[in-house]
């Protein structure tokens, strides 16, 4: 009896021990501390009929119909954004493979393109340079230029990621407070346990698997760095044109007025 009791007392004495190491052990486990937040932007206006179609480009000159949308205008809810807002309202975002893109208020306007370009994307933004992801309101095309005219072009087939903003520089606390991250996915979706994007910020790598907007908070005055990356769902970075694709951008605080 004395012997069976020892023997319990032993192994319950292990147990104990074996348990306290354990919670010690998970005492120790450090949860990695963000800089930066990434918070869904919330519900915009929307413009389900918008559209952008026939995409021409002629002596560096660029045209396009734009239906159901009027450029120009502000975007109701810009006020409400609590972000970035141009002040010559809607346009056109046209980005040029990596390059950043370049805001247009007109369905026509003039805008250089190199012969050496491939990829175009254009699509219609609020005045806030949110981007209305819808497949009739963006044109996707890989093209061939000549002397500042298209002399090829033909619908982009493959996955890709362009990416938006940020972009330049912000300056004033509501402008660099929250700074909307926005980017364009053609012809792929991203998902938990799917395609997703990868946003290095600073250094800090964040996981987004919705395509949507975000506010980005926690950013230091000065030059950032964003890079952007479209993975599967294994992790690896997909073989496609442009990705990785990163940009730099710089917050300014409110000018000191002179005394």
């Amino acid at each position: 009896m004395v012997k069976k009791l020892s023997v319990l007392f032993i192994f319950g004495l292990l147990f104990w021990t074996s348990c306290k190491e354990s919670k010690q052990t998970e005492t120790k486990i450090e949860v990695p501390q963000t800089k930066y937040t990434l918070t869904p932007f919330e519900n915009s206006a929307e413009y389900p009929n918008a559209s952008l179609s026939q995409m021409k480009y002629t002596d560096g000159k660029f045209s396009f119909d734009v239906a159901n949308y009027d450029l120009g205008n502000q975007t109701p809810d810009a006020e409400s954004k609590m972000c970035a807002n141009s002040a010559k309202g809607q346009h056109i975002h046209l980005i040029v493979d990596k390059d950043p893109y370049a805001a247009k208020y007109t369905n026509e306007f003039e805008h250089a393109v190199d012969d050496d370009k491939n990829y175009i994307l254009a699509f219609l933004s609020r005045s806030y340079h949110e981007s209305i992801k819808t497949d009739q309101a963006h044109i996707a095309q890989k093209v061939k230029i000549k002397d500042k005219s298209l002399i090829s072009q033909e619908n982009i087939e493959g996955a890709m990621l362009f990416y938006s903003r940020p972009k330049g520089t912000y300056i004033g606390k509501q402008n660099t407070n929250k700074v909307m991250l926005d980017f364009y996915l053609v012809n792929t979706e991203i998902s938990e346990g799917g395609n997703y994007v990868e946003a290095n910020i600073n250094g800090e790598l964040h996981k987004i698997t919705k395509w949507q907007p975000y506010y980005i908070e926690g950013l230091p005055m000065g030059d950032n760095y964003i890079g952007l990356v479209l993975r599967d769902k294994d992790g690896n970075q997909m073989d496609i044109p442009l990705n990785p694709v990163k940009r730099v951008f710089t917050l300014k605080e409110d000018p000191t007025p002179e005394g």
